[in-house]
């Protein structure tokens, strides 16, 4: 089993910052990808990035150039810098990770970018 802990959400205006924590801990060895999903209200959760274990990162279009995810030193971290925020990048943001065969979630973090 894997557990998922994020941290670093909250309220911020449009063209403000704000930097995602998911520390992961449980059977962390062999965690092929971790990432970030969002869930905007009423919409599908989406891919925001992630992040292989070789380092292979991928972007959500819509966030590509504003947001940079990042694993820690000790590898069972992962960040998401979150820059030049608009309204429309507000949701509910889960910690991913693949640990072959399964996914596990984190229970999530609330960011709201007011305009």
């Amino acid at each position: 089993q894997v557990q998922l802990v994020e941290s670093g959400g909250g309220l911020v205006q449009a063209g403000g910052s704000l930097r995602l924590s998911c520390a992961a801990s449980g059977s962390i060895v062999s965690i092929s990808i971790m990432g970030w999903y969002r869930q905007a209200p009423g919409k599908q959760r989406e891919l925001v990035a992630s992040i292989t274990s070789g380092g292979r990162l991928n972007y959500a279009d819509s966030v590509k150039g504003r947001f940079t995810i990042s694993r820690g030193n000790a590898e069972n971290t992962v960040y998401l810098q979150m820059n030049s925020l608009k309204p429309e990048d507000t949701g509910v943001y889960s910690c991913y990770a693949y640990r072959y065969p399964m996914d596990y979630w984190g229970k999530g973090t609330l960011v709201t970018v007011s305009s």
